[in-house]
């Protein structure tokens, strides 16, 4: 399994299982179906409502705890220094764990004003060595300046809408420079770049499916990855990536594809308390 360094120098699995819009009825039985395929990071968040089946899970797969690796958020909800180290003191117990392997601020929420607040909770969290790294999710980049003039840690990660339609290149740039890890949420556009007429031919060639061709150029551009499904063959597809390779070409027609649209929310702007 190829691990990503994070720049605090935890490992990583670059393949993850997403388990957003997941019910939480149906979250335990997912999670271990992705489990059992392989997959050793999964993510969730306070918003998803599903914690508590994603923890279940990882209880339930009789693997050391050290070989999954759990990522979970702080909900908008819950900024501010001291509501976020409870929040996160919630996300355990909801967890059933003793520590996630990574928490991030969900969002920025710019209308509250308190992420910065937020980040130095989660930098207090990580000092007393309660998580293993932290990051954010949807940080423009006016958002990690701001952390990097008035915070100690840089993020680990940032978690950001990227899918070969929306690419978030200066974004993209700011983090490589910072050695913040990029990870693709969305990575297939909720289905709606598999319909780009560029991937149909690489599939044909290398004898896969659109889907397993846009996430393997997220893979050869070092993102990590975080597609989410409820069906076990898909589950298992999103998963299978290493039997072929993209060529310099190949990825370069699907770097292409880029056409600025934006699927899901803008940081700018969002402000929802909790998702559900």
């Amino acid at each position: 399994m190829v691990m990503i360094t994070l720049n605090n120098g935890v490992r990583i699995p670059q393949r993850g299982f997403g388990v957003f819009q997941v019910p939480p009825g149906d979250t335990q039985r997912v999670v271990e179906q992705a489990i059992e395929i392989g997959y050793r990071h999964i993510d969730t968040a306070a918003a998803y409502n599903n914690e508590a089946g994603v923890g279940a899970a990882v209880r339930a797969s009789g693997l050391p705890r050290d070989e999954l690796f759990v990522t979970t958020k702080l909900r908008n909800g819950e900024h501010g220094y001291e509501t976020a180290l409870t929040a996160y003191d919630d996300t355990l117990q909801r967890l059933g764990l003793d520590y996630a392997d990574q928490y991030l601020v969900h969002w920025p929420h710019p209308t509250v004003d308190r992420y910065v607040d937020s980040w130095r909770a989660l930098e207090r969290i990580y000092a007393d060595g309660r998580v293993r790294a932290i990051g954010v999710s949807n940080f423009l980049p006016e958002h990690l300046d701001r952390l990097a003039k008035e915070s100690e840690v840089v993020p680990a990660i940032n978690q950001i809408e990227l899918h070969p339609s929306y690419q978030q290149r200066e974004l993209t740039a700011l983090c490589r420079e910072r050695s913040i890890a990029i990870a693709a949420y969305s990575p297939l556009g909720q289905g709606h770049d598999l319909d780009l007429p560029v991937l149909a031919s690489i599939a044909e060639e290398h004898h896969v499916t659109p889907a397993q061709v846009v996430l393997r150029w997220h893979l050869q551009q070092g993102h990590l990855i975080i597609p989410k499904s409820v069906a076990p063959e898909r589950i298992r597809a999103n998963f299978e990536l290493d039997g072929f390779a993209l060529t310099d070409d190949e990825i370069a027609s699907i770097t292409a594809a880029e056409s600025g649209h934006r699927i899901g929310n803008d940081p700018r702007t969002f402000a929802l308390s909790q998702i559900r």
